[in-house]
This record gives C-alpha cells, structure tokens and sequence, in this order.
C-alpha cells in the first residue's frame, strides 16, 4: 500500500510540471538581491541588557510606616479613632488606628 501511494505522488509530482508553464520571474531593476554577507562584515551581535523589575517594598497589614528598628528603647504610640465612610449602602462608622514610633 505505501508502495502505491509513493508511486502514486511521484507521477503527479512529474506530470504536473508539463501541465504547468513554470516560468522564473524576472527582478525589477530597482530590486536589490539578498547576498550573503562574509564574516567581516557582519557586526557583532548588540548585548542585551538585563530586564529591570520595579521592587517595592512590602508592608505588614499592622499599619506601620516606615518599618525599621527604631532602637532599644523606642515605644511605639498608637491612636485609635472612629471615623465616618461613606459606602454605597449609607453611611458607617469604622475605628482607625494610626500608629508610630517614639524614643522611650
């Protein structure tokens, strides 16, 4: 079977060339031919510079800025308050702290 199907492609492969007029097309003259290059003339590939990434810094959810150690004897004052948001089922009111470090 693989034997007919070979012979088979390889009739139409030679018969479609007569049945066809394949004819080569001609350059315009305004057409430059792609050459290859010698080794000398080729530049040297250009060095890619790694991708840069933006880092930010994470910070905990307790609501502290900046985190650092602030030292042996630092306290660290907090304030608690109630505030009033405005949310689209009507109006809340939701604590807030605000946090920061003092020398102790």
């Amino acid at each position: 079977m693989r034997a007919r199907t070979a012979l088979t492609l390889l009739c139409m492969g030679l018969f479609s060339q007569f049945c066809v007029g394949a004819e080569a097309q001609t350059a315009a003259p305004g057409v430059r031919l792609a050459q290859a290059a010698s080794p000398d003339d080729v530049p040297p590939p250009r060095k890619r510079h790694p991708a840069r990434l933006r880092v930010t810094p994470y910070y905990a959810p307790d609501g502290v800025y900046p985190r650092y150690n602030p030292g042996p004897n630092a306290v660290r004052e907090c304030n608690a308050t109630y505030v009033q948001e405005f949310r689209p089922s009507g109006t809340v009111i939701v604590p807030r702290v605000s946090c920061y470090w003092r020398p102790g």
